[in-house]
C-alpha cells in the first residue's frame, strides 16, 4: 500500500468573483521513501494541492475526492484528529521563513512545541531534542542561540530552523514548499542538500515544489507538471525530461536559459498568461494558450494517455504535437 494516494482531488475556492475550481480532479501516490516534484507556474495548483494534504486550507474551500495516508482518510478529518497527523507524521517546509516562524518566541520554545505536543516530551527533554535538531541542520554555536529570536538569525538560518521544525518528530512525510523562494544561489544549494541528504538518512517520503527544473532533476524521482489545477504530465522523472509530451511542458523548458545562447538572445515565453481560476475553460485548462488549441480542446477534458515508464499525458491533439516536434527536427 502506497503511504499517500491522492485520488480525483477537487477543490473549490470562493473567490469575489464566484466559485473557481483550484484543483480539477488530480491523482497521484507517493510510497514509503519515494521523492516527488510539483512544477508549474504561479497560480497552477501546486501550494493549494499540499496544504490540503495538511488540512490547512481556507474554511470556506470545498474539498472533493479521496486523500488517503497511510491507510487513514484525509478528507473531512476532523480537526482534532488533523492536529494529530500535522507536523507529527506529515511535516512542512514553508516558502518564506520568516513569515512561518513566530517573531515573539524563541527559537528553542518553536522547535521544542511538536515534540511536547506530539512526542510528550519534558521541557528539558525537548530542548535537548531541538538542539540536537539545530546541529543537525547546521546552525553554528546552536547551544548559545537557542534562547534567540528569528530576526537575529540570516534567512538561510531561519530555513534551516524551519528545516529543524519540520523533522522534529521524524515524519513519514516531508513536504517543501518552494523551501529556497526567499534565498540567494548560495545558500539554496545547501538548503537543498541539507534537505536531500535528510530524506535519504530518514527514509523519509518528500513532496517538493519548486518552479526550477534543474532542482527538479537533481532532487525527485518523479513527478508531476499541473497547469490550471490539472497534471497535465507526469512520470519519472528522467522520462519526462527525456520525452516532453505536452505542449505546456514543453513551453516550460523551453523558457529555460541555455549556456550557449547568444548574448542578448532573448528568452522563449509560453503565449498569452495564465487566465483567473473563474475563467479556465471546461476543457483542456490550457487551450487557447498552446498552439495546438482547436474548438474541442476548450470542451473536452483530455484523458491520460499511458505512455513507456508509467509516463502520462493529457492532450487530445498528441499526435498534432508529436508531428509538429518531427518538422522541427527535419527542419
Amino acid at each position: 500500500m502506497a503511504l499517500l494516494e491522492v485520488n480525483d482531488l477537487h477543490i473549490r475556492l470562493q473567490t469575489q468573483r464566484g466559485p473557481a475550481d483550484a484543483v480539477r480532479g488530480i491523482s497521484f501516490e507517493l510510497g514509503r521513501g519515494e521523492t516527488l516534484g510539483i512544477v508549474g507556474e504561479s497560480g497552477c495548483g501546486k501550494s493549494i494541492t499540499v496544504q490540503s494534504l495538511m488540512g490547512l486550507l481556507p474554511s470556506t474551500a470545498h474539498v472533493g475526492g479521496s486523500i488517503r495516508f497511510d491507510g487513514q482518510e484525509l478528507v473531512g478529518l476532523p480537526e482534532r484528529e488533523m492536529c494529530r497527523i500535522r507536523g507529527n507524521r506529515i511535516g512542512m517546509i514553508f516558502q518564506e521563513p520568516m513569515t512561518a516562524l513566530n517573531p515573539v518566541h524563541t527559537i528553542a520554545r518553536q522547535v521544542s512545541e511538536p515534540l511536547r505536543l506530539h512526542r510528550g516530551l519534558s521541557a528539558a527533554d525537548a530542548r535537548k531534542e531541538a538542539l540536537a535538531l539545530l546541529d543537525r541542520v547546521g546552525i553554528p554555536d546552536a547551544a548559545s542561540r537557542l534562547d534567540a529570536y528569528p530576526h537575529q538569525f540570516s534567512g538561510g538560518q531561519r530555513q534551516r530552523i524551519g528545516i529543524a521544525m519540520a523533522l522534529a518528530c521524524g515524519p513519514d512525510l516531508l513536504i517543501a514548499d518552494e523551501p529556497t523562494t526567499a534565498l540567494d544561489v548560495t545558500i539554496q544549494k545547501q538548503i537543498l542538500e541539507l534537505i536531500r541528504g535528510l530524506v535519504a538518512e530518514r527514509g523519509m517520503a518528500l513532496i517538493l515544489i519548486s518552479h526550477d527544473l534543474g532542482v527538479i532533476a537533481q532532487s525527485v524521482s518523479k513527478m508531476l507538471v499541473m497547469y490550471g489545477g490539472s497534471i497535465v504530465e507526469s512520470g519519472p522523472t528522467a522520462a519526462v525530461f527525456a520525452d516532453r509530451e505536452h505542449p505546456y511542458t514543453q513551453g516550460l523548458f523551453a523558457a529555460r536559459p541555455a549556456l550557449n545562447a547568444p548574448r542578448g538572445q532573448r528568452l522563449a515565453t509560453i503565449r498569452g498568461s495564465v487566465p483567473e481560476l473563474v475563467d479556465l475553460p471546461p476543457g483542456c485548462p490550457f487551450a487557447g494558450r498552446c498552439q495546438f488549441t482547436a474548438e474541442s480542446c476548450h470542451n473536452i477534458r483530455p484523458e491520460a494517455t499511458q505512455l513507456a515508464q508509467g509516463h502520462k499525458v493529457r492532450c487530445i491533439r498528441l499526435d498534432a504535437v508529436r508531428q509538429a516536434g518531427l518538422e522541427k527536427e527535419v527542419a
